[in-house]
């Protein structure tokens, strides 16, 4: 009697976002809640991994014995974006900068590779998405010409690794990489199966030559980086830059760092010669108004390890539609409806009548932390009574639904730069009760 054939599993499906399998095929990953990303999984070959013979020179060591090696590093001439990086590129390391289209990024990194370009190293930018005619433009406005500064725009993979052979750079630059494919991988350019490729190809490249790599990554509609997420796992650095197109500020966050802090911020203005870092953002969020005018209150927010101040201003007036609206920019809308809420239960303080409320921002920046509660709250409050805030007054202080003003963080740091700046006065949690903060505030 003839034995049967051993059949092959069948290898099933793969989400190529998180590594979900399944035997059917999906539209929606249950998992990464992916749509599109579930694809046919290649087939596992089963069997056991035979142990290696350690090479000399190879072998486990305890802990204490490793040498504490500096890391040496490069600067990029953007001092803010060094920053974030923490004190510049590391060689081999691998950045990814991510950002809303038209916010600036690759206006940054061609001034990064300018720059590089004139210490003396040579500087292969690879434009995917422009033409060289596009970059040479945009590079005469914002004098990052350079002869050391060699462009290429290729979007194949091959064609760009021939061109790192070629000109052996010290800087790569890919804008970016999402928009370069190889014949490899399937799929359109774009796609999880390229894209996790093509980063895959350029990391190796990266560390086997020892030169930083810096790509440029496209994000969803939500801010997401597009493309798998392993491609976040395969870079050293993650950098989101963020700004609003009406504004003139851009931000740089670094969310993963291999070899610095993950909560500095770097502060840049977008100008028409291109863009500028700004060492010292103080003048670009205050008006000149503070203390003349009712409905202004100043804050000391925290921006990674940095104490930016903030203004915030309201204004409060008689509602002409059936329900009153409240409008926000730059703070978050829930926030201000409880702290409205407070005012009224707590401090007794609230319109006599419908009226709409209107909350900002000045100079585009958004204060997300609970320590600008008591801004907004004393803001509203002199809205309301038209009595405005002392010019020389700072405040810092997180509410809560019974009114108690609460400790915030870095409060000695956030009292330096209130005192450099010349506000005497920083209101933080020594008040116990939000009404006498009010009573403070706006009747002195």
């Amino acid at each position: 009697m003839a034995t049967a054939r051993s059949r092959p599993t069948p290898a099933g499906y793969r989400c190529a976002e998180c590594g979900w399998r399944t035997a059917k095929w999906v539209g929606r990953c249950p998992e990464c809640q992916g749509w599109g990303t579930v694809q046919e999984a290649e087939p596992v070959t089963a069997g056991r991994v035979q142990p290696a013979t350690v090479a000399p020179g190879r072998e486990a060591r305890p802990i204490t014995e490793v040498s504490l090696d500096p890391v040496a590093r490069r600067r990029t001439g953007e001092a803010e974006l060094d920053r974030v990086l923490g004190g510049g590129v590391v060689p081999g390391s691998v950045i990814l900068l991510s950002g809303e289209p038209g916010v600036g990024k690759s206006t940054l990194l061609l001034a990064v590779a300018s720059h590089v370009a004139a210490m003396g190293a040579r500087v292969l930018y690879v434009s995917a998405e422009e033409s060289l005619g596009q970059v040479r433009m945009r590079a005469e406005r914002t004098g990052s010409l350079s002869p050391n500064l060699l462009l290429s725009a290729e979007t194949d993979l091959a064609v760009v690794l021939g061109q790192i052979d070629q000109v052996q750079p010290q800087l790569v630059i890919v804008d970016s990489v999402q928009t370069v494919s190889t014949a490899d991988a399937t799929g359109i350019a774009g796609g999880p199966g390229q894209v996790r490729e093509v980063a895959a190809s350029l990391t190796r490249v990266a560390k086997e030559r020892n030169i930083p790599l810096l790509l440029v990554g496209h994000v969803t509609k939500d801010g997401q980086i597009a493309g798998p997420r392993v491609l976040e796992h395969l870079v050293d650095v993650v950098c989101h830059f963020e700004g609003d197109r009406g504004t003139v500020l851009r931000f740089v966050r670094a969310v993963k760092n291999r070899f610095g802090p993950t909560d500095e911020v770097g502060c840049f203005e977008m100008t028409g010669d291109g863009i500028v870092g700004v060492s010292d953002p103080s003048g670009l969020f205050l008006s000149r108004s503070i203390g003349t005018e009712p409905g202004t209150c100043v804050t000391i927010a925290l921006e990674g390890r940095r104490a930016i101040p903030g203004e915030v201003q309201a204004l409060v007036v008689p509602s002409t539609a059936p329900n009153p609206r409240l409008v926000v920019n730059g703070v978050d809308s829930a926030r201000v409806a409880m702290l409205m809420a407070v005012l009224s239960r707590h401090a007794h303080v609230a319109p006599k009548e419908a009226s709409d409320v209107y909350v900002s921002t000045v100079g585009g920046v958004r204060l997300a932390e609970p320590a600008v509660d008591l801004a907004i709250a004393l803001a509203i409050a002199s809205a309301i009574t038209r009595r405005p805030v002392p010019g020389e007054m700072a405040v810092c202080g997180e509410i809560s639904l019974a009114g108690e003003i609460r400790p915030v963080q870095q409060a000695a740091r956030r009292e330096t730069e209130a005192k450099r700046l010349g506000f005497g006065t920083l209101l933080g949690p020594d008040l116990a009760w939000l009404r006498d903060a009010v009573l403070e505030a706006v009747t002195s």
